[in-house]
């Protein structure tokens, strides 16, 4: 029996007799699903019921299909409200508007690796950082997945571990599963919620730190440190520097900052 198989059915009576504690359940309410162009309506309403199953309410769909219908109706079996209050949206960026932390799943390697955590560990994080803002967890394409543009705007990955001989997940499937890691990390916020109280300033959220990127590309190419027609390796690799770092927000304006001297310098006259 796979062992994540294994561990849910020994885990399965937490379920039913367990209870969260009362900060888990608040906390679990700052938690988005994203789900990045899916593309059957289905699908949408299974995750809703899997999400209800671990009282989350929060999805939000970037460039989805149409599914408010019957299918994705009965696939939610009785979680309408998660359906009818799903946000949707025309980009990834709009979808993480005000979340500090972001983690995406990914079921395969990436040249340019991200910080990568099992499904207990990414769950630990979102839940510890949920106690200070809204956080995500991204889940691409059900055929493609997220694509490398749509991983720069996370902090890490998460890897959900499948025989490699049938690795593919049905997306549903995958919300479960994390889910169900959260909702186990929620029973821990409490102690989890402590460690992270001695943050001594906020972290920026993602769509400032959006702006700093695009800020830093503009003024690399206008020091012509930057080739504009080959600049995704290079942009990809200081977006993932900066991810490990975590910028906070006086940080982020300190850089911000110093960009914008950069521009005015190049910009004036010579004396």
């Amino acid at each position: 029996m796979p062992v994540i198989a294994k561990r849910m059915i020994l885990a399965a009576p937490r379920l039913f007799i367990g209870t969260v504690s009362p900060l888990g359940v608040s906390l679990l309410d700052n938690i988005r699903i994203v789900l990045v162009t899916p593309t059957h309506a289905g699908n949408i309403g299974a995750v809703a019921r899997a999400m209800k199953n671990m009282r989350l309410g929060r999805l939000y769909l970037v460039s989805p299909p149409e599914f408010r219908s019957g299918e994705a109706s009965a696939r939610a079996a009785g979680a309408d409200d998660v359906l009818s209050q799903a946000q949707v949206l025309d980009s990834l960026s709009a979808a993480l508007d005000g979340c500090r932390y972001v983690i995406g799943t990914s079921a395969r390697s990436r040249r340019l690796a991200w910080p990568q955590y099992d499904p207990a560990t990414a769950a630990q994080h979102l839940m510890a950082e949920a106690a200070h803002s809204d956080v995500a967890l991204v889940f691409g394409a059900e055929r493609t997945g997220l694509t490398n543009s749509e991983l720069e705007h996370c902090h890490g990955l998460v890897t959900i571990p499948t025989d490699p001989d049938f690795s593919s997940l049905n997306l549903a499937c995958a919300v479960q599963i994390m889910a169900y890691e959260l909702f186990l990390a929620a029973e821990r916020a409490p102690a989890e919620a402590e460690e992270t109280e001695g943050r001594a300033e906020p972290l920026a959220d993602s769509a400032a730190v959006e702006r700093f990127y695009r800020h830093l590309e503009q003024v690399l190419i206008d020091i012509r440190f930057l080739n504009p027609k080959h600049p995704r390796k290079l942009m990809r690799r200081l977006i993932r520097m900066f991810s490990r770092i975590r910028l906070e927000v006086n940080e982020l304006n300190i850089l911000r900052g110093i960009l914008t001297a950069i521009q005015e310098l190049k910009t004036r006259p010579n004396t």
